[in-house]
């Protein structure tokens, strides 16, 4: 018992100095983050792509904030896919009103059943101009300067574009949940993308040169895999040079959660696949991140229950929150969380084991569409 309990404090202590590591040198970067923009007006021809199966709903309610966007040459493409609700007839009226929108219709096949990613494709191939723009149908931006200020970091260098679409608040313990995962996710991908290793991006609130696409040879491959239109595209993609982060409030692309938690399991089950194939220095890097989450409170458990001193594990726990409050705080307000703070020493441990049921279930999970 001498032994576990010595190979447990070990350990616990480890994962403690990898948790500060992640906390003071990654996440730290985006506290500390200022981004000046450019010093004069960049006008970009934008193509703006989205992607809609049976989403009427939605497209009455955000696409014209899309539309009518302070800007003085762009198009939406709207890729209807298979939809078989009133989606036609309100890209049709929509059409009528606005010249600048292009709607790729797909009609439902009965072999050739297809996902996210195809429908991407036919929207990059249907756009335009160079630069393209990404969000969803259940999507609304911040602002009518959403697509100016995202298309501004374009440059001869800068090739990706890594948004932020943060999901509106709810009075929920779900809410809460879905709120922080999407803002830990925020926290790791803007980070790592600061200290020179971007992973990925969200496909709500993204944006990339439409050569890169063809350059890449789009998603072929990772076709295969039902989602990671966006992550494993950056993932494929990004580079510490080509690669930068647009976190202006006016260019948050705000979504509705989801508003049960078999609804959210089942989104994040749909998501989860991707991260398998990410490059092998991302999936360690990330691995040992979560990893040393869930151990730090695996070992803080079981040496409570093995009675080991409550003042020595207090404080071990609190130093890791005293130093995630103070590299979070600014960062939760400037991702415009700030009421989680308060919610931080819950949704934490929450999430981690979330995570690690997450992964357990995909295992079994049968495979499902992207709508």
């Amino acid at each position: 018992m001498a032994y576990l309990y010595f190979a447990l404090f070990i350990l616990l202590q480890i994962c403690l100095i990898i948790q500060l590591y992640y906390t003071c040198l990654i996440h730290f970067k985006l506290r500390a983050y200022k981004h000046a923009g450019p010093t004069q007006a960049i006008i970009n021809p934008v193509s703006v792509i989205i992607c809609a199966r049976n989403e009427a709903k939605n497209l009455t309610k955000n696409l014209a904030a899309i539309l009518e966007q302070e800007y003085s040459d762009f198009e939406v493409v709207v890729v209807n896919d298979c939809s078989n609700d009133e989606s036609e007839l309100v890209l049709r009226d929509f059409s009528q009103k606005y010249n600048h929108l292009k709607v790729v219709a797909i009609a439902e096949h009965a072999r050739f059943k297809h996902g996210k990613k195809f429908a991407a494709t036919l929207g990059i191939k249907a756009a335009k101009n160079e630069h393209l723009l990404f969000t969803d149908a259940d999507c609304k931006p911040a602002s009518a300067n959403w697509l100016n200020l995202m298309q501004r970091n374009f440059s001869d260098q800068t090739d990706i574009i890594l948004g932020y679409s943060p999901y509106i608040r709810l009075k929920s313990f779900v809410n809460l949940l879905i709120r922080y995962e999407t803002f830990f996710t925020a926290l790791n991908y803007l980070s790592f993308s600061l200290a020179g290793n971007p992973y990925m991006g969200v496909g709500r609130n993204l944006a990339y040169k439409k050569s890169l696409f063809f350059k890449g040879k789009g998603f072929a491959s990772h076709m295969h895999i039902q989602s990671g239109d966006d992550d494993l595209f950056v993932n494929q993609n990004a580079t510490p040079t080509n690669t930068v982060i647009e976190i202006h409030p006016d260019t948050y692309v705000w979504s509705d959660p989801k508003t049960t938690f078999s609804s959210y399991l089942q989104q994040k089950l749909r998501h989860i696949g991707a991260g398998g194939v990410y490059k092998s220095d991302d999936k360690t890097r990330l691995t040992v991140q979560g990893g040393s989450a869930i151990l730090f409170y695996i070992c803080i458990i079981a040496l409570a229950f093995m009675q080991a001193q409550w003042w020595l594990l207090g404080i071990i726990f609190l130093l890791r929150l005293g130093v995630q409050l103070f590299v979070y705080w600014r960062i939760f307000k400037r991702l415009a969380y700030a009421d989680l703070v308060w919610w931080l020493p819950v949704l934490d441990i929450t999430f981690n084991f979330f995570i690690l049921a997450l992964n357990f279930i995909s295992i079994f999970k049968k495979k499902v569409q992207w709508r």
